[in-house]
């Protein structure tokens, strides 16, 4: 009885294929057939330096960034784990281990 229902499974397996093939009909000639195609289009989101607070700084706007002494800008002194950097004409109050900046401000 178990070979006979392992010849009958092996079977219907191996069959369905073959029914799945006779059940496709080919266009007949002199018509076209219709194929649709779909496509994804990528986002690429630039960025214009919109410094706000709670915005992590990237990887790319860490390496440009230098560290300023913050006597020299009359800036307030950071707390523990902050630090003051500039990035073109602001200056940014950015923690050290996250890079989340806390503060914003614009050279004059």
């Amino acid at each position: 009885m178990r070979k006979l229902f392992a010849v009958l499974l092996a079977g219907s397996v191996l069959a369905m294929p073959l029914a799945a093939a006779a059940q496709v009909k080919p266009a007949p000639a002199g018509k076209q057939a219709v194929v649709q195609k779909e496509v994804v289009k990528r986002k690429v989101v630039i960025r214009k330096g919109g410094w706000v607070k709670g915005r992590r700084l990237s990887a790319s706007d860490r390496r440009r960034a230098t560290d300023v002494d913050y006597h020299a800008y009359r800036l307030s002194a950071p707390p523990r784990g902050y630090h003051w950097v500039r990035i073109n004409s602001n200056f940014l109050l950015v923690g050290i281990t996250s890079g989340l900046i806390s503060k914003v401000h614009e050279a004059r």
